[in-house]
């Protein structure tokens, strides 16, 4: 993952890369016994399956297999790095996996705004880009999704990369046979340089990141998180609002399985002076572990059940649906909840000149389609942001060894 405890060096370039893989060049042999290879671009990224940490952080030479000759052994090290910086030296750094909000930190966060705003104006100006030709991107869905699916591989196809998609894996992959999630993974990854996954269960992309040697980018897992959406989210709040620092954001809605504002309120948390309003019904209320977060990093949050008052003082009115899906049999619960809090002209008109109103999309009726003409309903032009996000994503993880920021 992008943050990480530890830092590898091959004494073959001795450079710093990713803890997940050691480059190494082409005219290396690799042994099949104990490194497996994958070609990608000039180089060959070398896996290591045992690779050991010495406590002292003392360098530990990688023992000879039996059968590979001295001139074909490529020779590794480990070096244990405590609070080793997402970034190395130079402002530069780089992702290995994109799996939660809490990767990130505000160097990272900015960087990524920058290659953003660079894939703007290539969407724009620079149609037929080939950033990542000979790359290809695989699509792995378990659950229903429009925006993120098309905007990935949107994202990969405008850079110049291949897509091989796979939707409503859970119903039409090997996983209605019984196959274990990371025996999917193993196989998917000779097939692709990239994978991104939306999962049912919480943690799932972390499972997927231990089992992979390519990288993983969570689109989605469960009720658990969902970090592209609040890296455009942020980028989002930070296009419309011009700021970050001292904003106050309302996060309204199904605040218990949304996991789109669970990865938001981690992202709010870097910045200074942010307030956060939860506007929900009881039943899907905002659960205790984001509110010890936000209070453990000194972030202001307070509960309410007057979206109108909240509406009004806030930058930002960030909207969700009530997810059905998310209720089982417990429909009861779920009708209670549904059109309790619904961002109208009455809410618009309490609403701050400046202030806008965002919303993960799909909407059903939380957000009334009278809305769609104001100027600061912003959800569709959030939505194109995440075009711009995951082509930054693709493009430092795919692209380029590390990016300048």
């Amino acid at each position: 993952m992008a943050v990480s405890s530890s830092l590898f060096t091959s004494s073959l370039q001795g450079s710093m890369v990713a803890p997940k893989t050691l480059k190494c060049y082409r005219e290396y042999m690799c042994s099949p016994s104990n490194l497996s290879c994958r070609q990608s671009g000039y180089s060959k990224s070398v896996y290591l399956t045992h690779s050991r940490l010495l406590p002292s952080g003392k360098l530990l030479k990688r023992e000879q297999t039996d059968g590979v000759s001295p001139k074909d052994r490529i020779q590794c090290c480990a070096v244990q790095v405590e609070n080793a910086p997402s970034f190395s030296v130079g402002k530069k750094f780089q992702l290995d996996d994109v799996i939660e909000a809490q990767q990130f930190d505000r160097d990272i966060l900015g960087a990524i705004f920058k290659v953003a705003r660079e894939m703007e104006k290539i969407e724009k100006n620079s149609p037929g880009s080939q950033i990542l030709k000979g790359y290809l991107m695989a699509t792995l869905f378990y659950e229903p999704s429009t925006r993120t699916r098309l905007s990935f591989e949107s994202a990969m196809k405008r850079l110049g990369g291949e897509v091989l998609t796979t939707e409503n894996a859970r119903e039409f992959s090997s996983a209605a046979k019984g196959e274990t999630l990371e025996d999917t993974i193993r196989t998917i990854e000779g097939y692709s340089d990239i994978i991104v996954m939306r999962h049912f269960e919480s943690g799932a992309a972390k499972r997927a990141a231990v089992t992979a040697g390519i990288p993983i980018i969570n689109a989605g897992d469960g009720p658990g998180q969902h970090p592209t959406q609040a890296l455009l989210d942020v980028y989002t709040i930070e296009r419309e609002v011009g700021k970050l620092d001292g904003i106050k954001v309302g996060l309204v809605g199904d605040l218990a399985n949304g996991r789109t504002v669970r990865s938001l309120a981690y992202l709010l948390a870097k910045y200074q002076d942010v307030k956060i309003y939860f506007v929900s019904p009881d039943v899907v209320k905002m659960k205790d572990d984001i509110k010890d977060y936000l209070t453990s990093k000194g972030v202001e949050w307070e509960e309410s059940t007057d979206l109108m008052e909240v509406a009004s003082k806030c930058d930002v009115v960030y909207q969700t649906r009530i997810q059905k899906e998310r209720f089982g049999e417990r429909i009861d619960q779920y009708e209670e909840a549904r059109g309790k809090y619904i961002v109208d002209q009455n809410v618009l008109d309490v609403m701050q000149k400046h202030a806008v109103v965002m919303h993960p999309l799909p909407r059903l009726d939380e957000i009334t389609v009278d809305v769609d003409g104001d100027p600061r309903a912003a959800y569709f032009r959030q939505a194109k942001n995440g075009l711009y996000i995951r082509m930054a994503l693709l493009k430092l993880l795919l692209g380029s060894e590390s990016h300048s920021s």
